[in-house]
């Protein structure tokens, strides 16, 4: 599964989402592509200061501001294939 987190560099809630992703991205068999909300226009006018934000590949919204390792876990185990079915 690939999930997406939008932030920006400054913001330290961003870097706790991004480092407590890291701590399961094994675990969980995820992949996590960052996407700066600065460097994007329209991102910028979606999000504002409302980041971190993490979704999954449909854009759907995970969490916001804190890692919800619950949500989290139960959007991995929902997910179609192998990985969702053994969770």
């Amino acid at each position: 599964m690939r999930l997406r987190l939008y932030g920006r560099e400054y913001c330290h809630l961003c870097d706790e989402m991004a480092r407590a992703l890291e701590r399961l991205r094994e675990e969980l068999r995820f992949s996590v592509e960052v996407f700066d909300v600065d460097a994007d226009p329209e991102l910028e006018s979606r999000y504002g200061e409302l980041v971190p934000v993490l979704t999954d590949e449909t854009g759907a919204e995970i969490c916001r501001f804190h890692l919800d390792e619950t949500a989290l876990r139960g959007v991995i185990a929902a997910a179609p294939g192998e990985r969702g079915a053994m969770r």
